[in-house]
């Protein structure tokens, strides 16, 4: 009596996956058509075929069997067409996961072809990314306890031994608002026989670009914010005053054949004055473009920015400013960074700040945590087969080193998840 109930229960089983597969066949054939249509709109009709048919395939499972042994999904069931239900999607996926080939993470950007995928949906990202390295300068300078010299400098070597070729070293700032930096004359000479990377360094005013100079700087970035507020707590000075000593260092520099990157704070978000409107950070930008910056580095400094956000302002900017002229710097935190990125570069940006093990931190934004990891940001461009020549290998060694002397685990979730891979497991 047992055995007839079980063998009852497992062939109305098998009779509720059938019509579930059979649904599923059918609705493939809708959904693809649907959803092709809706989404990519601007596709021609082969690729739209060629979709359904990846649709199809995807689903069209091997045959599988429970311990019992009975046949779930047989070749004439998976040809029978009836009507769509959507839920009966979940079915074949939970069961598609079963099918999962195990997978190798690499530190080095995939070679395997993805332009199906990016044409797509990340048709406009493009081919390389440049990193601009931001952990020696802004990802130390709120550290309360003072990093050596010589680990400053290992560090720097370590970052430029991963391939990344922008680091920023270190700030001519006065060392009695930021401490962490008073060593800057040091770094820099210590590094000016590295080879493989551009050090520019942050400098305040006119008298700070002339001891950046003095010391052996090649390259230097000046810092405005969109914020009012945030101008007068950070820099001790209004917008237009700002702009006003920035002309003079801008001059200087031209003066010395010097390249010169502009920084925006507060590109969404201010934390006294809250949301930031476009048009403020488009004035800035403007300046900063006239008066004869290489590049403008957009910073959402309190990390408050999304998708949402984001768009509007990049929008905005790009409509005074060259894109090619334009980097981003988004700290990470609400968890947003990685998300905003991939927005920016689908807008066409191509530069991208970053700090290892995402160390950083402003010290005149209260609550404003690290800039988002470096390893983190290479690991997703790997992953979306962007070149960036950097390896990421390399760069959770610095991440590593650098936390080691701070007494802290590494602040990037690829690092700590790569970390946790059996060596068989990874090609890392």
């Amino acid at each position: 009596m047992l055995a007839t109930k079980s063998t009852k229960k497992l062939l109305n089983l098998r009779s509720s996956i059938i019509f579930a597969n059979q649904d599923l066949s059918s609705g493939i054939n809708r959904f693809g058509s649907s959803f092709s249509d809706a989404f990519f709109g601007g596709v021609n009709a082969m690729e739209t075929k060629n979709f359904k048919n990846q649709r199809r395939s995807k689903y069209n499972l091997k045959n599988s069997r429970l311990e019992t042994g009975i046949v779930l999904f047989s070749k004439e069931n998976r040809r029978r067409e009836s009507t769509w239900n959507g839920q009966k999607v979940v079915v074949n996926r939970l069961q598609s996961s079963l099918y999962m080939s195990p997978h190798n993470f690499s530190s080095q950007s995939s070679d395997t072809p993805i332009e199906d995928v990016k044409s797509k949906f990340f048709g406009s990202i493009p081919r390389f990314v440049k990193i601009v390295e931001v952990g020696p300068r802004d990802g130390l300078q709120n550290e309360k306890a003072i990093v050596p010299t010589a680990v400053k400098v290992d560090l720097i070597k370590m970052l430029v031994s991963s391939g990344l070729s922008v680091i920023e070293a270190t700030s001519f700032v006065s060392p009695k608002w930021v401490p962490q930096l008073a060593d800057a004359r040091n770094v820099l000479e210590a590094i000016q026989n590295v080879e493989g990377a551009n050090f520019p360094v942050l400098i305040p005013n006119l008298k700070g670009f002339e001891a950046a100079v003095a010391a052996g700087a090649k390259e230097v970035a000046i810092f405005a914010a969109a914020s009012e507020s945030f101008s007068r707590s950070n820099i001790n000075c209004s917008i237009k005053d700002s702009l006003a000593r920035y002309r003079d260092v801008a001059l200087a520099a031209r003066n010395c054949s010097i390249p010169v990157r502009g920084y925006i704070s507060c590109v969404v978000g201010c934390p006294v004055e809250g949301a930031v409107p476009p048009s403020k950070v488009v004035y800035v930008a403007k300046e900063l473009l006239d008066m004869g910056c290489s590049e403008i580095s957009l910073g959402d400094t309190i990390g408050v920015g999304t998708p949402g956000t984001v768009i509007p302002m990049l929008e905005a900017v790009s409509e005074v400013v060259p894109v090619e002229k334009l980097a981003v710097h988004f700290h990470d935190t609400y968890g947003q960074a990685l998300s905003n990125i991939l927005v920016s570069l689908q807008m066409g940006i191509h530069t991208v700040d970053s700090a290892v093990s995402g160390l950083g931190g402003c010290p005149y934004a209260k609550g404003a945590s690290g800039n988002v990891a470096t390893e983190d940001v290479v690991y997703m461009l790997n992953g979306l087969g962007v070149k960036t020549n950097v390896d990421l290998r390399k760069v959770i060694l610095a991440g590593e080193f650098i936390c080691k002397h701070l007494g802290r685990s590494p602040g990037s979730k690829a690092a700590t998840a790569l970390s946790k891979i059996p060596a068989n497991a990874s090609k890392l």
